[in-house]
């Protein structure tokens, strides 16, 4: 899961920053991603804006959708993605799709919204597990300075 937040560090997105980090079986690291526009779409020439005509939700790529793409086509069957935010019912789709059989996250604040339902009915169905991750651990520092 610390992967899956340092991922996160590299959204653009003033409002909500997720990560994402998909392991193998074994917990190999396969792939990150996180909350962006496509490669080759600015973040400097498209919306951030989540209210108004021109908002950020038609271009955004979430980020469990980039952990899959990122994959470049690895095996992702029997993997386990570690994500901060539990993933909308898009991404649930791709999840089912690319072979994860886990989902690991951190915070399900939209529980109650349809597209997170429609998610989890959609997880269950295709047995793909999903798992709160529950941990005393409240931060993580990392040191730069290296001897």
């Amino acid at each position: 899961m610390g992967v899956a937040l340092l991922a996160a560090k590299r959204s653009k997105d003033p409002n909500t920053q997720v990560g994402a980090c998909i392991v193998s079986p074994e917990n190999i690291i396969l792939s990150t991603g996180y909350n962006g526009f496509p490669i080759g779409c600015s973040d400097d020439e498209y919306p951030w804006d989540r209210d108004g005509e021109d908002t950020k939700y038609p271009y955004v790529v979430h980020a469990e959708l980039n952990a899959i793409l990122n994959a470049n086509g690895k095996s992702l069957q029997g993997a386990k993605i570690y994500v901060a935010l539990f993933p909308c019912n898009e991404c649930a789709k791709a999840i089912i799709q690319s072979g994860i059989k886990e989902v690991i996250y951190l915070s399900d604040k939209y529980a109650d919204t349809p597209g997170t339902i429609a998610s989890k009915r959609m997880l269950t169905s295709a047995g793909v597990k999903f798992t709160h991750l529950d941990t005393e651990i409240k931060e993580m520092s990392i040191n730069f300075d290296v001897k």
